[in-house]
């Protein structure tokens, strides 16, 4: 029996295992187009005034995924920049995602440390107090060389449908040399997709109390990714 024919074996074992219901997740179900300009996973600004004496900072936004279902997590990156001299420290950053989602499961900022280079370091979010999460320091350094990146992680929460598209709020940056600003216009988008076999299983699991949706395994969002990413790769690279 060839190795290709093993695999589809196995994949189709673990296909047969999950209720029916499950198998069809994912099948019909109309998404949003990822990439419809109207649903971006990017947003750019400047400021460029008096306040930064002329110089130009940048601020960018972004969603880890087009496409993500419910339950699993995504990411939105905040990034601040500089395009020539000025060099200012910002201290905190907040970020305001979709309506209904809840407290970050994760933050990390990326900066640049004195003789080391960029660092990434885990940082504990708090509520800004209008409903945004913040990250704080006494002053992460920013020049045209080196921006701060701060990553906030969250859970699509399970109501949400698929076929939705999810806008998320603003930023909000403190710091020096005119670095400061409010922009709610800054946002990100990404569409929801049906959840994908193992996705479907995992959630079924986790509510009769036989899964855990804390162990993440995979960029995407969790262990389910990993066990419906897999049975359709196994399907696939047989075929």
């Amino acid at each position: 029996m060839s190795s290709n024919t093993v695999r589809r074996i196995a994949a189709l074992a673990a296909a047969a295992a999950l209720p029916a219901g499950l198998l069809m997740a994912g099948v019909g179900t109309g998404v949003a187009n990822a990439a419809d300009p109207a649903c971006s996973q990017t947003s750019h600004d400047t400021k460029s005034d008096w306040s930064t004496v002329w110089i130009t900072h940048t601020y960018d936004k972004s969603v880890s995924a087009a496409e993500a279902a419910a339950g699993t997590n995504v990411t939105y990156k905040i990034v601040v920049g500089t395009s020539s001299i000025g060099n200012p420290y910002v201290n905190t950053i907040r970020d305001y995602a979709p309506a209904g989602f809840g407290k970050p499961l994760s933050a990390k900022v990326t900066s640049y440390h004195f003789a080391q280079g960029q660092q990434t370091a885990d940082v504990t979010p708090e509520p800004t107090g209008d409903g945004g999460w913040q990250v704080t320091s006494t002053g992460w350094f920013v020049s045209s060389s080196y921006q701060v990146t701060a990553e906030f992680t969250y859970k699509v929460p399970d109501n949400i449908a698929a076929g939705t598209k999810v806008t998320s709020g603003g930023i909000g940056v403190s710091g020096t040399v005119g670095v400061g600003t409010d922009k709610p216009g800054l946002t990100s988008c990404f569409a929801v997709r049906a959840k994908n076999p193992g996705e479907a299983a995992l959630g079924s699991m986790d509510g009769a109390g036989l899964g855990s949706s804390e162990g993440q395994m995979s960029s995407t969002g969790s262990v389910s990714n990993v066990l419906g990413d897999t049975i359709t790769r196994v399907i696939n690279n047989g075929s």
